[in-house]
């Protein structure tokens, strides 16, 4: 099932670390985070279908997304995996944890939504029509700032929004919004943290508190002066804070 590019770091046979980027970036945002820590793990950093190197793939849906990324952790040889995803891949690293819990021993959610929106229609509909607008520099850059995209990366950023595509951009959305926790979430047994930032949206501070409620053995992390974008907002601290939840046995 080859429905994504996977980039591969640091020693074969070091433990591996799944990185899930977000919607409408790509595996770049884990730059900072896989510097550090390839030298001692096996980093595999996928670009989700339709994102990165993988726009020619199309995003389905996040069931296929996840079945896919069950495979890249099979076909690694050395299982299981931590996995630490943001927002869009938050939530996949979540359906992975619980659909293929063999293949996953710990969890980082890190600024994950986990309450269905109402109204989906209208928002994807209105989503649909600015489309184009991803494709202009000038408001990509706005959106990047969103994101707290730095300036290295900005190009990167620039040249992801520009080739993702309607299909991919309302699939991928449309899963997101739609998004409710899968019931087997509750069941699972390895290590987990749940980050949101305390300057994230009501509705990301109480879906962070339902993720944590749903499995009581999770540590939760209100991250104090952070928006939507934690990884990128504060990536020597995250990049610390990874390490030592890597290391705890």
């Amino acid at each position: 099932m080859n429905i994504m590019h996977v980039s591969r770091f640091g020693p074969e046979d070091g433990s591996p670390v799944l990185l899930l980027h977000g919607g409408g970036v790509a595996g770049w945002m884990w730059n900072s985070l896989r510097r550090s820590l390839e030298s001692k793990y096996n980093v595999l950093v996928p670009d989700l279908p339709g994102h990165g190197q993988s726009a020619d793939k199309t995003y389905q849906s996040h069931t296929d997304t996840v079945d896919a990324l069950s495979q890249v952790l099979s076909c690694g040889g050395s299982t299981p995996a931590a996995v630490i995803g943001f927002s869009l891949g938050a939530q996949l690293t979540i359906e992975l944890a619980s659909k293929y819990p063999e293949l996953v021993d710990r969890a980082m959610v890190v600024s994950a939504q986990a309450k269905a929106m109402p109204f989906t229609g209208l928002t994807l509909r209105a989503l649909g029509a600015g489309a184009p607008l991803a494709r202009n520099r000038r408001f990509a850059r706005m959106q990047a700032r969103e994101l707290f995209v730095p300036p290295e990366l900005m190009e990167e950023y620039i040249d992801t929004s520009a080739h993702i595509t309607k299909a991919t951009l309302l699939a991928a959305v449309g899963d997101n919004l739609r998004f409710e926790l899968p019931a087997a979430w509750s069941e699972f047994r390895g290590r987990s943290i749940v980050m949101v930032g305390r300057r994230e949206r009501s509705l990301m501070r109480d879906s962070a508190a339902d993720i944590h409620t749903a499995l009581p053995s999770s540590e939760i992390e209100i991250i104090d002066g952070c928006g939507h974008g934690i990884p990128l907002e504060r990536p020597d601290w995250f990049n610390g804070r990874v390490a030592d939840w890597l290391s705890l046995q």
